[in-house]
């Protein structure tokens, strides 16, 4: 047992986390790293489909001469059905990724899993790097979308789990940077290789994946476990050793015990509200529960699985899986690949400044208003380019209301949305929550990926600029979304987070403030450590099914 003579704990419900030094801060925000890779996955597709030998290589087109008409031009590109096959493949694969990573997590720590990820997207990106064919880079795509699914769903889990809960959101946050920063990455490396007549073109993009997982991976081998992992499985002794490290305090400190008391506390809870049994009924524990109760395992599974669904149909990713090609198709941009650079750059501006705003403002306001202004923004584009479109200047403003719908989104919805899902599940569920969660996110990255090429491309439907009059309806329903069923999770740790969920609705969240403590709830002795019963309970049992 920590402590030798008991785990010490707390009544006192401001005072259930230790103070965390400089260096510990550094250690919580490295994992965001995992962000690169998988944004400049997302990122770096859009530009190699537009690449002239890719096209040549995969379609055996002729390259459109100096003097090729405009509709030689728009011709010159791979199928519809190509790139549907090729962008939506990816999200597939981290579709069952994240779903498997959850179980896998559970059993053999969050840390390992992500690196085993990183070490599977690997294997992937080399099949793509070394693919002269349409079957090669599907395959390797599939394969790497496992990767990216395990990291995807468990770095957010790792990175709540380990942060401090008043920067918690702001760390997270950086996940959602480090994405737009790989984005970016993306779009630099495509723009220099573009021109390039031979398979250094999109085989350098490609390749240089590797690099981006190689550090995660080292990374994370020199960082901690979450404790809550070792809470969950009962080894209270690595967990506290993992907790005095990361908050860099001694493991005596009565601050690091107190913390670890009401985690140990809030698991016994949890687990005596809802059993854990065999494999398939801890599954099903995700959607016990009713409705109408916002603490109830189904509301979580429900609103994460739906927070992560409605990020995707703010349709952000229809401009940066498809973006350089869309450009491409309006025939009235000279050059599509810096108009995609210029929108990935704003993502990258705009995302830090979620980093004050989340734990200024909290949660709820910036999903509120930032689904508003995406609203204004994506239906002044449609209406743009329904009236004027083929006009020079119109298609400017266009693309000036495009950065300004890219801002919103990279300051609100981009990084609130994964901050949310990682504060809302409770221990025994977490895992696998937010791997449903995550799951959501890329089965409608799939579903988008998918269809979005049929609704535009100029073969098919051509919808063009009226696309946005669909991204904007969408984002309306997420304002409304986000007013009446996401909490304001702001300042409170993930154990007090639960009890708010017990006692208030999501609109009066905000005004929710923290009473008392697990451990206290719970029982506490004479000596003011937490019931021995409840450590021995957590150490002999576990809740691992």
């Amino acid at each position: 047992m920590p402590g030798g003579g008991g785990l010490m704990a707390t009544d006192n419900a401001a005072a259930i986390e230790a103070p965390v030094t400089f260096k510990a801060y550094l250690m919580c925000a490295f994992a965001a790293f995992g962000g690169i890779f998988f944004g400049y996955d997302s990122g770096y597709i859009s530009g190699v489909m537009g690449m002239p030998y890719l096209i040549h290589t995969y379609t055996g087109l002729p390259y459109p001469g100096p003097n090729a008409t405009a509709e030689e031009r728009t011709a010159f590109s791979l199928p519809s059905w190509q790139k549907s096959l090729i962008t939506s493949i990816l999200s597939a694969g981290t579709f069952f990724g994240a779903i498997i990573a959850g179980d896998v997590a559970d059993f053999i720590g969050r840390r390992v899993t992500i690196i085993a990820g990183c070490m599977i997207f690997i294997v992937g990106v080399i099949l793509q790097t070394a693919s002269t064919s349409l079957g090669l880079l599907v395959a390797g795509r599939l394969i790497a979308g496992f990767g990216v699914g395990f990291v995807s769903a468990v770095i957010i889990l790792y990175m709540s789990e380990i942060a401090p809960k008043k920067v918690r959101g702001a760390i997270v946050s950086g996940y959602q940077f480090c994405i737009t920063i790989g984005l970016l990455l993306a779009s630099c490396v495509d723009y220099g290789t573009q021109n390039r007549l031979d398979t250094g073109s999109y085989r350098i993009p490609i390749a240089l994946q590797i690099l981006w997982a190689l550090i995660l991976a080292i990374g994370l081998f020199l960082l901690p476990e979450s404790p809550r992992y070792f809470v969950k499985r009962g080894k209270l002794d690595k967990a506290i050793d993992a907790l005095a490290r990361l908050r860099g305090q001694p493991r005596e400190s009565q601050l690091i015990q107190a913390e670890l008391a009401e985690i140990v506390a809030n698991h016994e809870y949890e687990l005596q509200v809802v059993p854990q049994g065999s494999y398939f009924s801890s599954w099903a524990n995700c959607f016990k529960g009713g409705l109408s109760k916002p603490s109830s395992n189904l509301r979580r599974t429900i609103l994460g699985t739906s927070m992560q669904m409605m990020q995707q149909w703010t349709g952000v990713n229809f401009i940066f899986y498809f973006g350089t090609t869309f450009f491409q198709d309006l025939g009235t941009i000279r050059n599509p690949f810096l108009i995609g650079l210029i929108t990935t750059l704003v993502n990258v501006c705009s995302t830090p400044i979620s980093f004050w705003t989340i734990e200024r403002f909290g949660r709820r306001p910036l999903l509120i208003w930032g689904a508003f202004g995406m609203v204004v923004c994506q239906f002044i584009v449609a209406i743009i380019g329904v009236t004027d479109g083929q006009n020079p200047n119109a298609v400017r403003a266009m693309i000036a209301f495009i950065c300004i719908y890219i801002f919103f989104f990279a300051s609100t919805w981009g990084p609130g949305a994964w901050v949310v899902i990682g504060e809302i599940f409770n221990l025994p569920i977490r895992s696998r929550g937010i791997g449903l969660s995550t799951a959501s996110n890329w089965l409608w990255n799939c579903i988008i990926a998918v269809i979005t090429p049929y609704m535009v491309g100029t073969d098919q439907a051509n919808l063009g600029a009226k696309i946005f009059f669909i991204w904007g309806s969408l984002c309306a329903l997420c304002c409304i979304y986000a007013y009446f069923l996401v909490p304001e999770t702001k300042g409170l740790s993930l154990e007090q987070v639960d009890k708010m969920l017990e006692e208030t609705n999501a609109r009066n969240s905000s005004k929710w403030v923290p009473h008392t403590t697990f451990a206290s709830q719970m029982g506490m002795t004479e000596k003011g450590t937490l019931a021995p019963e409840i450590v021995e309970n957590v150490e002999h049992k576990g809740s691992v099914a």
